[in-house]
């Protein structure tokens, strides 16, 4: 009857919610864990590897696995970024109003930036990523490379290094010479 259906349902979502645990504290706990919440940190826009490192150290990491491990998820989106955002960005400003706006803005980004990298191209781009700053990175210098409708080979490397160079910033900064010594 009814008795057995509740208790089928609080039994199952027991289970659930042990499944869950597990989940989580293989993700926090373990060194596989930890990576793999390193790389998915160091690919979202906004934090990239400059969050991604304190995040790794703060939870364990060593400083330099931490480091390769961010320059890696952050270098993961750029080439899909280079290659695709015009087709997305299409669709966007088709989908919605709110949508077009959000676009319209990145466009805006991305051409503030442009003149910078159209006058030092390789090293422009380079230094647009390696400043570890608020609107910069590799996402900007994946989106601002696509704007300019740069090739993946020439941007790629620009943005690799920029991505590196970013990475040594950051780590000096949090952990200064003694750590990286």
């Amino acid at each position: 009857g009814c008795t057995g259906k509740i208790f089928m349902v609080k039994y199952i979502n027991r289970e659930y919610i042990k499944v869950r645990r597990m989940t989580l504290s293989f993700l926090w706990n373990s060194l596989p864990g930890k990576i793999l919440m390193t790389m998915i940190v160091a690919m979202t826009p906004v934090l990239e590897l400059r969050g991604a490192i304190p995040f790794a150290t703060a939870n364990g990491l060593n400083l330099w696995v931490a480091i390769g491990i961010s320059i890696i998820g952050n270098m993961i989106p750029v080439p899909f970024i280079i290659i695709f955002i015009r087709k997305i960005f299409e669709w966007m400003r088709k989908k919605s109003d709110g949508l077009n706006r959000l676009v319209t803005r990145f466009e805006q980004k991305a051409e503030k930036h442009k003149k910078t990298v159209l006058k030092y191209e390789f090293w422009g781009l380079f230094i647009l990523v390696a400043i570890p700053l608020p609107g910069t990175g590799a996402w900007t210098g994946a989106l601002v490379a696509a704007m300019m409708d740069m090739r993946l080979k020439s941007a790629l490397p620009a943005i690799f290094l920029g991505v590196t160079a970013a990475g040594a910033i950051i780590a000096f900064l949090t952990y200064g010479v003694t750590v990286m010594a």
